[in-house]
């Protein structure tokens, strides 16, 4: 194998395929970053087998062939060569020279035949939304995904394309995330897939946020995500979501409409105190224009005071302070609305369209 190729485009895609490479396993090929040369591209390969991503770039190629290279030093080298014509080059016994100007590496590679293929999945319907869409509503729902990994279905995020309607939904069990957006197809096909939170990650940082477009395939065991020149195909969780239209209901006999930034900030005041300690909630007491939030601990005790606009029953409920932040921080809305039930219920923040949803399980006050 032997090509040329500019130093800028070469640690791009090698920054995408790092995000599928293995670092600690015994199976050490999967360490590496396959190389692939074939016509004028060149396709880079991460793949530790749940995740596998591939980048092309453009490419002078002087002699077709493959070769693995392990993706760490590989990386660094690239990093560290002259923004300026790259030449790599692999013998027969699978030794990499690369040069750039005056700097020369020779390195050990592996024999391309032994690196994993990826999953060949039919592309005759794939579903397209913006990248900066669904970038966004990544963020606006990974953090509601559970870290405990005995939650096997908790640790992914649920996405389903039904009646036209895009959606991601999260939950770790004590809150969920949703959010919703129609996509212009005129298909009555149903599709659902859980996908792993750790791969909806990196392709969130792999995302542009412009109005270039990213196209979904589904199937059975995996799905894939084609951005541009890049490919990621992840293995899906197994297991049955929760019947999240069961959790969202309409029904509430409160409803307080507040403004985002106020209550954010006072939440995050009242955080100093209640973090102070364990299992110290905030407090919320709901009167007929004011939302009076508070927490008490041994350190010490908050007070605030925030205007609402109130509809329904008055009452005190008490929630984790960092679930209500987290939702408050992805919200671009400046008001927003929240509906309770009871102080044992949860409480539901949403939009006025119903675009984005949170519901927060309250703390049982003593």
């Amino acid at each position: 194998m032997h090509f040329y190729c500019k130093q800028e485009l070469l640690i791009n895609s090698i920054n995408i395929v790092l995000k599928a490479c293995s670092t600690k396993t015994s199976f050490q090929i999967l360490e590496c970053i396959y190389l692939k040369t074939n016509n004028s591209t060149l396709t880079l390969v991460g793949n530790n087998l749940e995740l596998g991503i591939e980048s092309t770039l453009n490419a002078n190629i002087l002699k077709e062939g493959s070769v693995a290279i392990e993706s760490k030093i590989f990386s660094e080298i690239i990093k560290k060569m002259p923004n300026n014509e790259i030449e790599i080059y692999s013998d027969e016994n699978n030794i990499v020279t690369i040069r750039c100007e005056n700097s020369e590496f020779i390195i050990k590679g592996k024999l391309g035949k032994e690196f994993p293929d990826l999953p060949q999945l039919t592309t005759s319907t794939g579903y397209n939304l913006l990248q900066s869409n669904l970038k966004e509503m990544i963020k606006q729902t990974i953090f509601s995904i559970s870290q405990e990994e005995s939650k096997i279905t908790f640790n992914g995020e649920l996405i389903e394309l039904k009646e036209g309607i895009f959606r991601i939904i999260a939950t770790d069990g004590f809150r969920m995330a949703y959010r919703e957006m129609p996509l212009e197809i005129t298909t009555t096909n149903i599709q659902s897939a859980i996908v792993p939170g750790k791969t909806l990650t990196e392709i969130s940082r792999i995302l542009s946020n412009d109005d270039n477009l990213v196209t979904i395939y589904f199937e059975k065991n995996y799905i894939m995500f084609d951005i541009g020149n890049s490919k990621i195909i992840s293995r899906l969780l197994d297991g049955e979501f929760v019947k999240y239209e069961q959790i969202f209901l309409n029904n509430y006999n409160t409803r307080i409409k507040i403004d985002k930034r106020k209550i954010l900030l006072s939440l995050e005041r009242a955080e100093l105190i209640s973090r102070d300690g364990k299992n110290n909630p905030v407090k919320f007491e709901i009167t007929n224009d004011l939302i009076i939030i508070s927490s008490d601990a041994e350190l010490g005790s908050v007070r605030e005071e925030v205007k609402i606009n109130l509809e329904g029953d008055k009452f005190i409920i008490a929630f984790n302070p960092k679930y209500l932040i987290e939702v408050l921080k992805v919200i671009d809305d400046q008001i927003i609305t929240i509906d309770f039930v009871s102080p044992l219920h949860p409480c539901i923040i949403h939009s006025e369209e119903k675009k984005y949803k949170y519901l927060i399980l309250p703390v049982r006050l003593n």
